[in-house]
């Protein structure tokens, strides 16, 4: 008797057969990505692909069993892939290691499969799979977990509710001001280290900069006389920490003087600030820090995890990224990374470097810069661990939930397959022991929203905006390609009108981005109640109406609102996040989204502005 003898036993001949000529699609291959490959390919099913971008990091060892410490920095797909056929040598599965928004998974490459299982923990990319499934309309199994948490749910278009039926909520927001002045929590200097890499690093824009404003509404208090003393004493001539960095050649040291002595000192100018706060600390001496860091890491290497760590965690220690570094180290950390940052800015292209939690430097950069931010604020340092978890909006996983998950799947995957999709469940996994002895729940699945923008026959949604100062880069960075997750959209207004088109060459990207984009809608003759269209062919011909309502109650913090219908808003801006939960992210204007990649694609930039 072999491992597969008993499928016929448990599933039977007709369905084992129906399986093994399956075409599967598996969006994902991390911690419910791993249990849910090797479930299929122990299930019968024959015909696989798998699509990740990520690549292996030492923290998924714990529960992506799948991988293993000498796959560390390899692509998480193609190893899947690999450890699978171990199990069974007879699948033919594909891995791509490629981004799930790429053009070549397009509406027909969806169409040419039986079924999608995702396995994300990405918002946009759940709403983007979403969409193709709908277009191609083939069943997909939504799946996501949380700590002891997790969910199954089969989508069938016209049959069950999409993964976008309901607003998701939205993600925890954060006051600019608080992140550029006065952080008082560690995910406030995260938030902060992040923004900081994006200026000087990555896309450069001039709003997204974190340094100190005197004209920022919390610094300037109530006393105008004591607005313009600390407008002088933080100085007229303002300059971008990007611009900076320019003019000093990115140097490390000099980096350091700048945002955690200068800018610290300019801070403490302005006195409103600091009226009923601890005021902050700037880094003194920080050449003999670097010393003395420099010293205390030559004899402890802090990178990857050794078998003298591994022994030393089962004596009851900690692996080394899971260590609290001192002052010292923390800012050698930080001129080391922003050191190998500034070699590597001579190569990049027009975006510069995109964060991502898996890059050493970027990582180091990040952590470094959160831990003396919060140091200079009175804050509890934390591990690189700890940072890049916040930073990479890691959410809580346990090995034990995601089995369960990926089990969940695959029943309700024998269920579509047996052509039985009336029997599917929504499942839900629980801590605690739900309706008698047991920690799952089973639910019919809910029928479509007949209001919802994604799968209702007519997709509409409204959004409220002040239209006279609203531009239509707002509209379509921020709007349609992030609360609404489009990747290229178009807009044509109700006259026949083009305003917003897809740039087929490089002087139409520059027509649109500097002729276009700084125009207000109102200069579109878009008023209270204006309809346009809204398409994107890169979602499978997604077709949408949107709805114009002014609103004069827009702030900065939140220029807008997007709604499906009267009663339920829709969040404003993307987050990563489980099927079940959301997680911490920042704020709709101070907000990022740790799927870097994507905010390449939709080069969606977010203004840090009070």
């Amino acid at each position: 008797m072999n491992r597969f003898s008993c499928n016929e036993d448990v599933l039977g001949n007709d369905l084992l057969s129906k399986i093994s000529d399956t075409n599967l699609l598996v969006v994902g291959a991390g911690g419910i990505g791993c249990e849910l490959l090797k479930n299929v390919a122990l299930a019968g099913f024959k015909n696989i692909e798998v699509i990740d971008l990520d690549t292996i990091d030492a923290t998924n060892l714990n529960r992506q069993f799948l991988f293993q410490k000498e796959h560390v920095g390899m692509s998480k797909a193609q190893v899947a892939r690999e450890s699978v056929l171990k199990y069974n040598p007879n699948l033919d599965i594909i891995a791509h290691h490629d981004d799930v928004f790429s053009e070549k998974f397009n509406l027909k490459y969806f169409e040419s499969f039986d079924l999608v299982m995702n396995a994300l923990d990405n918002l946009k990319a759940r709403n983007h799979v979403n969409r193709m499934c709908l277009a191609a309309n083939i069943p997909l199994i939504e799946s996501g977990s949380s700590g002891y948490l997790g969910q199954v749910a089969v989508i069938k278009k016209g049959v069950s509710e999409c993964y976008e039926c309901h607003p998701k909520p939205p993600p925890k927001q954060y006051p600019a001001c608080t992140i550029r002045n006065t952080p008082s929590t560690l995910v406030h200097c995260v938030v902060w280290a992040k923004f900081l890499f994006r200026h000087i690093y990555g896309d450069a824009d001039a709003e997204n900069d974190v340094a100190p404003k005197a004209d920022d509404p919390e610094a300037i208090g109530d006393e105008k006389a004591g607005v313009e003393e600390d407008k002088k004493d933080a100085g007229d001539d303002y300059v971008s920490t990007r611009n900076w960095v320019e003019q000093n050649d990115y140097d490390p040291l000099k980096l350091l003087v700048k945002l955690f002595h200068t800018d610290v000192n300019t801070l403490l100018s302005m006195n409103n600030l600091w009226t009923f706060r601890d005021k902050p600390r700037a880094i003194e001496d920080i050449d003999t820090l670097l010393k003395a860091g420099e010293d205390i890491l030559a004899k402890d290497n802090n990178d990857i995890a050794t078998d003298a760590d591994i022994k030393e965690v089962k004596a009851g220690g900690n692996l080394p990224t899971q260590r609290v570094l001192s002052l010292p180290e923390i800012v050698f950390t930080f001129f080391n990374s922003a050191r190998a940052l500034r070699s590597r800015m001579k190569d990049v292209d027009e975006y510069g470097l995109v964060f991502d939690k898996d890059d050493e430097d970027t990582m180091n950069f990040v952590y470094a810069a959160s831990n003396i931010r919060a140091y200079i604020f009175h804050i509890d340092n934390k591990s690189l661990f700890d940072v890049k978890s916040i930073a990479g909006n890691i959410i809580p996983a346990i090995a034990t939930t995601n089995a369960v998950v990926a089990g969940l799947i695959v029943n309700e995957a024998f269920k579509i397959i047996a052509g039985k999709l009336d029997t599917c469940k929504a499942v839900y996994v629980s801590r605690t022991l739900m309706g008698g002895n047991s920690i799952l729940s089973a639910h019919a699945l809910h029928k479509p929203n007949p209001k919802c923008y994604v799968c209702s026959s007519r997709p509409t949604c409204t959004v409220h905006v002040d239209i006279g100062t609203t531009t239509l880069h707002m509209l379509a960075e921020e709007v349609l390609k992030g609360a609404l997750s489009l990747i290229e959209p178009s807009v044509s207004l109700s006259s026949g009108k083009e305003v917003l088109y897809v740039p087929e060459d490089d002087e139409e990207k520059d027509m649109l981005e500097t002729k276009l984009y700084p125009r207000l809608l109102s200069s579109f003759e878009i008023i209270d109640g204006s309809k346009c269209t809204v398409t994107d062919d890169r979602q499978g011909n997604f077709r949408l109406v949107l709805i114009f309502r002014q609103w004069d109650e827009a702030t900065d913090d939140v220029p807008f609102k997007v709604l499906m219908d009267n009663d339920q808003p829709e969040a404003t801006s993307t987050t990563e996040t489980a099927f079940v939960t959301t997680t911490v992210t920042d704020g709709k204007r101070a907000s990022d989204d740790s799927d870097e990649e994507t905010n390449r694609n939709t080069k969606k930039s977010k203004s840090l502005q009070s």
